[in-house]
């Protein structure tokens, strides 16, 4: 038996290896290099296109739980990414080219994968797992459009601009983690007249066309800066700006507005800046980022950008094994079949390949239920009439709550992710 596995990115490389190292061969199709898409930078695997961070890596987290619900199930990426991390407080963040290239070389050894670097414009025969990213081409999309009986498949997002750091000003900027943790980010201290003209020239400044944008379908979770910043003059403030718990040294207050830098790559070379997804016109970048304390003569290496996103209205469409429910032997993963997140990409390919599994030797699909985090994100995306349906982060609130009452936001995250932990032990010896 050989699955076809559509797309190369987080969710297609867990799903490719998992089925491998189960015995099961797959054809792996990326269309990388022969064609790119706007957010792409290499041929590489795994690239990527956002942030370099996986987000929180603790517990109370649930980003942090689903992750180490992934390391007891032995995810392929989460290992890769564990591999090539870098400095970055309590979030699990890696050197981008580094772990791409670690990905790749990894799935080109393995010998029951085999590697196709061709764009994909029908739907192979046979078992497929379509993960295309939200960078579907058009042409693809077409075809899960005839597939699904759906009319439109796409949102957008948008990446953050990468400075170097010998550009920036280390008189101004000073190292710290939130509350203490460490000493990972760069900060960018505004005061209250800096950020207030900050956002006056922010709202000022011309954005580039995007065909067929409007704010009304952005994910919230890659809300251009822009956009944030028409919300209110204080929503960065409270937003990706928010100085709590990151006093500046040199006066030992938390300043007004604090502009953050998180590591980008191995050599500690180039910073991205945290939550500054845009699609303003790059000499706008240039003139407007410049004006963060700081950031006065950054050297911008790559300028943030707005992209097309395709995902399913999956509650019609899949089943919590992420299986197209009007074709069997069509499976979707990653974002395209409605999570949201580099997390949750890797968490749906590797439900979506142990349920291709399970699928093919006859056996029911694992249901972690929705006490787990990896389960709760397969029940979301299957249930619900499916209207007004968005692509969703995992989080506490979709999954089972507590049967007692905890007090304490913390010591509750901390006890349903025990009780998660617990469930996964249990039964990933069922799936191995």
């Amino acid at each position: 038996m050989k699955v076809s596995i559509i797309g190369a990115g987080l969710a297609g490389c867990e799903a490719a290896y998992q089925l491998a190292t189960r015995g099961v061969e797959a054809d792996l199709y990326e269309m990388r290099p022969a064609k790119s898409s706007p957010a792409h930078h290499s041929d590489k695997f795994a690239e990527l296109v956002c942030s370099n961070s996986l987000r929180a890596d603790r517990l109370e987290n649930s980003a942090g739980l689903l992750k180490e619900e992934m390391r007891l199930l032995g995810s392929f990426i989460i290992a890769c990414a564990d591999e090539t991390r870098l400095p970055a407080g309590g979030a699990l963040a890696v050197d981008r080219d580094g772990f791409s290239k670690l990905v790749t070389e990894k799935i080109s050894a393995l010998k029951l994968i085999t590697i196709h670097r061709e764009e994909v414009t029908k739907i192979p025969e046979g078992i497929v797992i379509i993960a295309a990213g939200p960078l579907c081409s058009a042409a693809l999309a077409d075809e899960i459009k005839g597939l699904t009986g759906e009319e439109q498949l796409a949102f957008y997002d948008a990446a953050a601009p990468i400075v170097t750091l010998d550009s920036l000003n280390m008189d101004v900027i000073y190292r710290a983690g939130r509350y203490g943790r460490g000493d990972d980010y760069l900060n960018c201290p505004m005061t209250k007249a800096q950020y207030e003209f900050f956002i006056e020239q922010l709202l000022d400044a011309e954005v580039a066309e995007v065909h067929g944008f409007e704010k009304s379908n952005v994910f919230e979770g890659c809300m251009p800066v822009e956009v944030m910043a028409s919300r209110g003059i204080q929503t960065l403030a409270f937003g990706p700006c928010k100085p709590i718990g990151l006093p500046d040294p040199k006066t030992g207050k938390e300043p007004y507005a604090v502009v953050q830098l998180r590591q980008d790559d191995a050599a500690a070379t180039i910073f991205n800046i945290v939550g500054f997804q845009t699609h303003l016109k790059f000499a706008e970048q240039k003139r407007v980022f410049s004006l963060i304390p700081g950031l006065e003569n950054a050297e911008f290496v790559r300028y943030g950008v707005m992209h097309r996103n395709t995902y399913l209205c999956s509650p019609k469409l899949l089943n919590y094994g992420y299986q197209l429910i009007n074709k069997p032997d069509v499976f979707f993963a990653g974002q395209i079949s409605g999570v949201e997140g580099y997390v949750e990409s890797i968490a749906s390919g590797l439900s979506a390949a142990l349920s291709v599994f399970a699928y093919i030797n006859g056996k029911p699909f694992p249901d972690f239920t929705r006490k787990t985090a990896i389960g709760a994100l397969g029940h979301y995306i299957s249930s619900g009439s499916g209207k007004d349906f968005q692509p969703m982060n995992i989080n506490f609130g979709i999954m089972e709550p507590l049967q007692v009452r905890i007090k304490g936001k913390q010591e509750k995250n901390l006890a349903i992710s025990k009780i998660a932990l617990e469930k996964i032990t249990e039964i990933r010896t069922e799936i191995v």
